[in-house]
């Protein structure tokens, strides 16, 4: 069905130039059983979003703001599934742009409400992250915190100009230095630095999706410089390949509520850069806050043991 079998709520005109579409709409239908002699009957699709999202249904741009969006449909066939595509697309910054896709089923004579403010594991959000180079020093201490040496693999998603990639096997010999973007022009810029600081031999570049590098069980250590969500999205395919022991270096950005084991602050002329670091455990690798929850537990079942003994003198 197109976009435009919806229209805004309340706008007759619109109802009236759509109401000629819903036969098209039955080509993507789920059929099911109705009873004979049902009327149709309008399905109706309230869509909750954040307040500054432009909203598309089936490829067409709706007109209606506001964090609670109500779309009517024109008369539907009772008994059937009318499915629909529809994409929310907003920018939380001014470096970041996210679109948020969900295919949508509803009924003739029902209302179907989905809330695009939540995210779902099952279907990531297209993430778009603009380029803003990191300072020279911060990359330096990057790596430093990283601890990279002559036998890592570094991996930096969204490398950009790829510094990141070329500093590690010039200044901290890294065995190998590879480099992600989605930007052509960019990739183009990785290879001529590296070229410049004649690295070309022990780097790698790529034009492709930071959320689908097949090989980054290879890395030993992974360098981010991205958003807060896509590292959220990041999250979970970094700890599932990363072997035991690999290091995450991010620059700023979070990765949800898996705190850094270790956070540094550094100074470039007056401004404050923050960088993180999470190191990925083994099965058999301790957990080092566990342990420490364990023994305050153990301090307490003490003290209450104390506690009964006193009680029964």
């Amino acid at each position: 069905m197109k976009t435009t079998a919806w229209y805004r709520f309340g706008l007759v005109a619109a109802c009236l130039l759509l109401a000629g579409l819903v036969a098209s709409a039955q080509d993507k239908d789920k059929e099911k059983d109705g009873k004979k002699g049902d009327k149709e009957a309008p399905a109706t699709l309230i869509v909750e979003l954040p307040e500054d999202a432009k909203l598309e249904i089936e490829g067409s741009v709706t007109k209606q703001t506001g964090p609670k969006r109500k779309f009517v449909s024109p008369p539907l066939t009772p008994g059937k599934e009318y499915e629909y595509t529809i994409v929310a697309k907003w920018e939380p910054n001014n470096y970041t742009k996210i679109t948020r896709t969900r295919k949508v089923t509803v009924t003739a004579g029902k209302e179907t409400t989905v809330d695009l403010n939540k995210k779902d594991p099952k279907q990531p959000d297209d993430i778009v992250i603009r380029y803003v180079p990191t300072p020279e020093k911060v990359v330096e201490a990057m790596l430093k915190l990283g601890k990279v040496g002559k036998d890592d693999v570094v991996f930096d998603l969204g490398c950009g100009d790829g510094r990141i990639p070329v500093t590690a096997v010039s200044k901290f010999n890294a065995k190998k230095g590879v480099g992600i973007d989605l930007d052509p022009q960019r990739i183009k810029e990785c290879h001529k630095n590296a070229e410049e600081a004649k690295v070309v031999d022990k780097t790698e570049f790529r034009q492709a999706d930071v959320m689908k590098v097949k090989d980054i069980n290879t890395a030993n250590v992974v360098t981010l410089y991205l958003a807060d969500e896509l590292n959220e999205q990041l999250r979970p395919i970094l700890q599932k390949n990363l072997k035991p022991g690999s290091r995450i270096v991010s620059h700023r950005f979070l990765m949800g509520d898996w705190k850094p084991e270790k956070t540094e602050r550094i100074d470039v002329d007056g401004e404050e850069y923050l960088i993180h670091l999470w190191t990925i455990k083994g099965d058999t690798e301790p957990d080092k806050e566990k342990d420490k929850e364990k023994e305050k537990d153990k301090g307490k079942d003490k003290e209450k043991e104390k506690d009964k003994d006193k009680d029964s003198k």
